[in-house]
């Protein structure tokens, strides 16, 4: 309690002193131009052409500040369309899917008895430490056997598996809510769905909101499923990589597909960054 006391004196004297201040306000402007200057950059070689590039170099500003050739060559080559369309298929199939089964294990280690609850928590806790990597070979075996190999599928039944973040932060919240409501509801004639339904699932909105935004961006980002279970199919991600092939030449082409695939992931986290934050913190907090 003391140490905390003084660390927070200490870290006030800082805040509060004048050459402490221009300290942090450095730091923090040193992260901000470490975070936007390697996408500024990107964004001033899209629109360029490639021979400016190549005479000019990185640095300098393009000649035609709208020259937007780039990205629409960049568009169709890349078969963004499709890519958007599958990626956006895996995400409204996956993302609810997952929700549901997130909520209903957390809702089971919450609230159910059972001599197992441990032994079901350490089954989703134990993945957690093996690489991925390892089990690759044995993951794409049971896809292969069960014949959705080069299917969306695929993509949709490895995004649907759950992990023991999102269970984690269902728990938090569940923990969070007063066994007295159960109880009430029972003594109402509510069953143990109901309770799901009604009061439990109700007071897991910004659990929810975390995990559709997390998982959302993890499938929207994620290149090795798509690429090792479903590779004749183009999500963003495998749409991107088909630059880096003999296209690899063209940097101008090459930063306006990433631009291209950058921008949604920058709207997400522009208007959607307080539900990650508050989501994953407030079942902690309260």
């Amino acid at each position: 309690m003391i140490k905390s006391k003084k660390e927070t004196l200490k870290s006030t004297f800082i805040i509060n002193n004048k050459p402490g201040r221009c300290l942090v306000y450095l730091l923090m402007i040193f992260g901000i131009i470490g975070v936007f200057a390697p996408l500024l950059i990107v964004l001033n070689v899209s629109l360029k052409t490639n021979e400016e590039y190549m005479m000019k170099g990185v640095m300098t500003l393009p000649e035609n500040m709208g020259n937007i050739s780039n990205y629409v060559r960049a568009f169709v080559e890349g078969n963004f369309i499709t890519g958007f369309m599958n990626t956006a298929i895996l995400v409204v199939v996956s993302v609810p899917v997952t929700i549901i089964i997130a909520s209903l294990v957390a809702y089971t280690l919450s609230r159910f008895e059972f001599r197992a609850r441990k032994l079901v928590y350490l089954a989703f806790l134990i993945p957690t430490f093996i690489p991925g990597m390892t089990v690759t070979i044995a993951t794409f075996q049971v896809i292969k056997s069960l014949g959705v190999y080069n299917t969306l599928l695929a993509g949709m039944i490895l995004y649907i598996g759950t992990d023991i973040m999102q269970i984690y932060i269902f728990l938090q919240f569940i923990n969070n809510v007063p066994v007295s409501l159960d109880e009430s509801a029972r003594l109402d004639g509510a069953g143990r769905i109901r309770i799901y339904t009604s009061i439990i699932l109700p007071q897991l909105k910004p659990a929810i909101a975390t995990t559709v935004i997390l998982k959302l961006l993890g499938i929207y980002n994620d290149f090795f499923t798509p690429y090792m279970y479903m590779p004749k199919i183009k999500t963003v991600a495998t749409s991107l990589y088909s630059f880096s092939g003999d296209k690899l030449a063209e940097w101008p082409l090459m930063s306006a597909a990433i631009i291209l695939v950058a921008i949604p992931t920058i709207i997400i986290y522009i208007f959607l960054q307080r539900h990650i934050i508050s989501g994953v913190t407030d079942g902690a907090v309260k």
